[in-house]
């Protein structure tokens, strides 16, 4: 997700239905470690004449742990108020035989014949029908078009699928949409069938042969345009836009091309079997679903105003989900991801200075906003407060001093490594670590514990005094952020008079006040430090003090 696009669409959404902040209050839902789903296959009925889904839910679950007679999927209940919405099950079946069960507080419990063996797979049928009160988005696009769009994010699944609701928990996915014939339909994987199964009525299957968390299993129905790119890096690629902006979007979303090769040449190859960029009506600005990409419907203007929007989200195939996070606390290694390595495409496709000017903004929003909590923030119920500054732009900050602490050709190594061992699984801050340790051969427990689980940043003050008769330059740092000083190189650059190119120093800062002294011919005119911006930490203030032996 793009944190600024996906808040702006969130405020419109919220507003515009009349509802309070609260309303999108998403308790984490826990990881069932009793169970692990392999596959899910939803049979979904969807409608013009009603926003009620008829589905059928076949589950095969494998039971790690012996003696489990009773366990639980994610799956909400109907609200008893006004709008009776949520999902009404009206039986389990496992093969021929009913299974008992329990619906509450919206979770599915599913009573086995007897308990489970260690390594035991079992295949459930669970039936149900009902209104979304989330999740699956059924409304009108901006040209007033019915549409239905999947927004899982970040465990909202649950309103609409019955599934273990949680990042940790991945499985391979079909999804079999039964929809009104003049809806196209797209979802994860590669389309397995397309069929007029009775007059207006079209079946449309498409399936995963890898697996994905269901913050990322969605499909989409509404009235498109398709423009198909061809393979890119080995990847089927394609544009679902809305016919009424065709041209437009066909040209806005054709930049994926080049976003694709970036990110295959510099990780390796693509996750899934396809990609399409999909125009969408969503609650978010744009959401990174495994293979089919939905982006809000004003990312299409004919001008190509999303081409970071676009990377953000194409990064994400490989950060997010691919290598996933093991719980939100560790969503950085997301959304920080995805923000920094759309800064190194910006950075390959046209020059440092794009990257420069994105890392600036990046540090403007982080010191702006002044959220003083860890990046890895476990004190969190709800994971849509951990959509914030330090997921995003200090995630992204985190990853380009790492850059500069080991080396661009060690970074990527390290990057390489940590992906494929983590393709299609979960991983942890601690995880990576150790992979970028590993690819170092560096102890970096300072640099994770200062910037990853320590609030905050450095905040420096400089003070200068050259003694002409000396030629002698004297520097004073302090840091004044309080708590733990914070350890880090520090360049500098001196600027003189009759120099055209500065003079660089690098220093190792390590304690809350430090001095230096240089011998230097010519007095400065400036100090600037950091001038290629390699760190985060807000410069207060760089003084010259004034004596009688000054120049």
């Amino acid at each position: 997700m793009n944190l600024s696009a996906r808040v702006w669409v969130l405020l419109v959404w919220l507003f515009a239905c009349g509802g309070v902040a609260n309303s999108f209050a998403q308790v984490d839902l826990p990881n069932n470690p009793e169970i692990d789903v392999l596959h899910y296959h939803f049979e979904l009925t969807i409608s013009d004449s009603t926003d009620e889904i008829q589905g059928l839910a076949t589950i095969q679950v494998e039971f790690p742990i012996p003696g489990i007679q009773v366990f639980s999927l994610d799956l909400a209940t109907p609200d008893k108020g006004t709008f009776k919405k949520g999902m009404t099950v009206t039986s389990v079946m496992e093969g021929p035989a009913k299974r008992f069960f329990t619906h509450e507080e919206d979770r599915l419990s599913i009573q086995l014949a007897a308990p489970a063996a260690s390594g035991n797979v079992h295949t459930f049928q669970i039936s149900y029908h009902g209104v979304p009160a989330d999740g699956l988005i059924i409304s009108q696009n901006k040209y007033g078009d019915r549409t239905f769009f999947g927004d899982n994010w970040p465990n909202r699944a649950h309103h609409w699928l019955p599934s273990v609701d949680h990042p940790g928990d991945k499985a391979t996915v079909q999804f079999s949409i039964t929809a009104p014939d003049r809806y196209q339909v797209v979802a994860n994987g590669y389309k397995v069938e397309e069929s007029s199964i009775e007059p207006g009525l079209k079946l449309h299957a498409w399936k995963t042969d890898v697996v994905i968390p269901t913050k990322v299993m969605v499909f989409g129905a509404a009235a498109f345009a398709v423009q198909e790119l061809g393979v890119h890096s080995g990847v089927p690629l394609s544009s679902w836009v809305y016919p009424q902006n065709r041209e437009a979007g066909f040209f806005d979303y054709e930049i994926a091309e080049q976003v694709l090769d970036f990110f295959v040449g510099k990780l390796g190859p693509f996750p899934y079997q396809k990609l399409a960029n999909v125009q969408s009506t969503t609650r978010y600005g744009g959401m990174e679903n495994a293979s089919n990409i939905f982006y809000a419907e004003q990312s299409v203007t004919g001008k190509r105003i999303s081409e970071d929007l676009i990377a953000h989200e194409i990064a994400h195939q490989w950060f997010g989900n691919s290598a996933t996070e093991a719980t939100w606390d560790h969503i950085w290694l997301s959304e920080g991801f995805a923000t920094y390595f759309t800064q190194l495409y910006r950075e390959e496709t046209y020059d440092r200075e794009k990257l420069v000017e994105g890392m600036e903004q990046n540090r403007t929003r982080i010191f702006t906003q002044n959220l003083m909590r860890p990046v890895v923030d476990s004190d969190q119920e709800d994971p849509n407060t951990l959509l914030n500054v330090n997921s995003y732009q200090k995630g992204a900050w985190v990853l380009h001093m790492l850059r500069r602490e080991v080396g661009d050709d060690v970074f990527w190594l390290g990057v390489k490594n940590y992906y494929e061992a983590y393709q299609y699984g979960n991983a942890t801050t601690k995880d990576f670590q150790a992979i970028m340790e590993a690819a170092s051969g560096k102890d970096l427990d300072t640099f994770f514990e200062q910037w990853l689980y320590r609030s905050g940043w450095p905040k420096l003050k400089m003070t200068w005094s050259y003694d002409k008769s000396k030629s002698k330059l004297t520097l004073k740092l302090s840091q004044n952020q309080g708590g733990t000083p914070y350890i880090f190189p520090l360049d500098i650059d001196l600027f003189a008079s009759q120099s055209i190119e500065p003079e660089r120093h690098t220093v190792d800062v390590d304690q809350k006040e430090m001095e230096w002294t240089w011998k230097l011919k010519v007095a400065p005119t400036e100090l600037r430090l950091d001038p290629d911006t390699w760190l985060l930490a807000e410069i207060l203030d760089v003084v010259e003090e004034t004596s009688g032996n000054n120049r």
